[in-house]
């Protein structure tokens, strides 16, 4: 599959483990759609884009990726780890933009 291919290769260009590739994708994805409906980082829908791309991706991993017979349930696992991975630091702005906005205005006081 091609979306595999992309992956392995932006993989070996920005020199990055996968594990940081999900970090740095999830925030990425979060903040675009964010920019584009033009909502803050609290309203659910960045969130749930970057769950609905997570998922997808998990999704192609699971249904594409060639694993040796009997790693079915390392797969999973790995699949498990990923999606967790690529939601906790989202998941974290999403709180903290809803519960604590004072965390992302500046005062103007100094410090």
């Amino acid at each position: 599959m091609v979306w595999l291919n992309i992956k392995a290769q932006l993989t070996q260009i920005v020199a990055l483990e996968r594990d940081a590739l999900h970090i740095y994708a999830a925030v990425l994805i979060q903040s675009a759609v964010s920019l584009m409906i033009r909502r803050p980082l609290s309203h659910p829908l960045p969130w749930l884009a970057v769950l609905l791309a997570a998922l997808v991706n998990e999704w192609a991993d699971l249904t594409f990726e060639i694993w040796p017979e009997g790693d079915r349930d390392r797969q999973w696992t790995e699949s498990a780890h990923d999606l967790v991975n690529t939601i906790v630091l989202p998941t974290v702005l999403l709180l903290l933009a809803r519960y604590a906005p004072a965390l992302f205005v500046n005062r103007g006081e100094a410090g």
